[in-house]
C-alpha cells in the first residue's frame, strides 16, 4: 500500500515563518533549510534528502531573486512551476514541512502597488555605463547589501558582477527569517556554494576555533575575539559585540578559568546575526 504523502505547511509572510521556527525550536527541533528559486528538479530534490536526514524538520524555500539578475537578463521569462514543485516535494519519503514561498524579501517603498504574481520586468541599463541589478532598476528603493568581496572576483563574478552580492544578500536575509540549524547548498556553482558558506558560516566557524584555541590552552581573551572579529570582517560582517563571559554571571572575564560563553551578534548589510558557544575547560 502506498503511503500518504505529506502536504508541506505554505508560508508566505516573513514573521509568521519566523513565529514557526522559533515555536519548533522552543519544542526541542532542529531545522533544516533548503533554498531554491523553484523549478525544482533531481538535484534539488537530492538537497531535500539531505537535509531531511540532518534535521527533525525541513524548509524549503521557493524564491526567484531581483538581486542576482543583471538588467540584461530576463527575469520576467524565469521558469516556474509552483505546484509542480510542491508535487515533487511530497513525492520525497518523508515530506517537507514547510515551504516558504514570500512575494518579496526586500523593503520595497511601492510593495503595496506591485502585482503579487509579478516577478517585476527588467529594462537594460549596459548603454548608460551603471552596474546595477534587476531590483535596483526597479527603483523600488533597496541600497543595501552583503558582499564576499574577494571570492566574488574572477570566475562567473567577471561576467556577472552583480550576482554574487545578490546571492549573499538573499541567503542572508534567509537566515534571518527561518532560523535555521542546518543549510543545504548544492556545488553544481562552485564559486556561488564558497562564497554562501564563507558569509554563512564565518560566525560559526569562528566561534569553533575560538573554542578548540581554549581546548589548546589559549585562555586569553583578547586574544581569542581579536581572532573572531578578524574572522568575521574578512567574510564582509561587521561586528556588533563579540564578548567572552561567565556563564553564570554574564560578566566579560579576561581570561579563562571556569565555563564561559562566548557570544558575537555581527551586521552582513542591515540583517544582524547572532551566535555563541560554551567553553568549559
Amino acid at each position: 500500500m502506498e503511503a500518504s504523502k505529506k502536504e508541506p505547511l505554505i508560508i508566505t509572510d516573513k514573521e509568521q515563518m519566523r513565529k514557526w521556527s522559533r515555536t519548533m525550536r522552543s519544542q526541542g527541533k532542529s531545522i533544516g533549510l533548503v533554498p531554491t528559486m523553484g523549478y525544482l528538479h533531481q538535484g534539488h530534490i537530492s538537497l531535500v534528502k539531505e537535509a531531511l536526514k540532518l534535521t527533525n524538520l525541513t524548509v524549503v524555500s521557493i524564491y526567484v531573486n531581483p538581486g542576482q539578475f543583471a538588467p540584461s537578463e530576463d527575469l520576467s521569462t524565469y521558469p516556474s512551476d509552483f505546484h509542480g514543485d510542491i508535487s515533487k516535494l511530497m513525492s520525497v519519503p518523508g515530506g517537507v514541512d514547510v515551504v516558504f514561498h514570500p512575494h518579496n524579501l526586500y523593503d520595497y517603498e511601492n510593495d503595496t502597488k506591485r502585482n503579487k504574481n509579478d516577478k517585476g520586468a527588467c529594462k537594460n541599463l549596459e548603454g548608460k555605463g551603471e552596474v546595477v541589478s534587476c531590483l535596483e532598476e526597479s527603483g523600488m528603493g533597496h541600497e543595501t547589501w552583503v558582499r564576499v568581496e574577494k571570492l566574488e572576483n574572477g570566475l562567473c563574478g567577471k561576467s556577472r558582477p552583480v550576482f554574487f552580492r545578490g546571492v549573499a544578500t538573499v541567503v542572508t536575509k534567509l537566515f534571518n527569517i527561518v532560523e535555521p540549524d542546518v543549510a543545504v547548498f548544492g556545488k553544481k556553482d562552485y564559486q556561488q556554494w564558497r562564497i554562501v558558506q564563507r558569509m554563512a558560516l564565518s560566525i560559526s566557524r569562528s566561534l569553533l576555533g575560538a573554542k578548540s584555541s581554549a581546548d589548546n590552552g589559549h585562555i586569553n581573551c583578547r586574544e581569542l575575539r581579536d581572532s573572531v572579529i578578524q574572522a568575521v570582517s574578512e567574510a564582509g560582517g561587521r561586528i556588533d559585540y563579540a564578548e567572552i563571559v561567565d556563564q553564570e554571571s554574564l560578566q566579560a572575564v579576561e581570561e579563562i578559568s571556569s565555563p564561559v560563553v562566548f557570544c558575537i551578534a555581527a551586521w552582513f548589510g542591515r540583517v544582524r546575526l547572532i551566535d555563541n558557544i560554551e567553553i568549559n575547560l
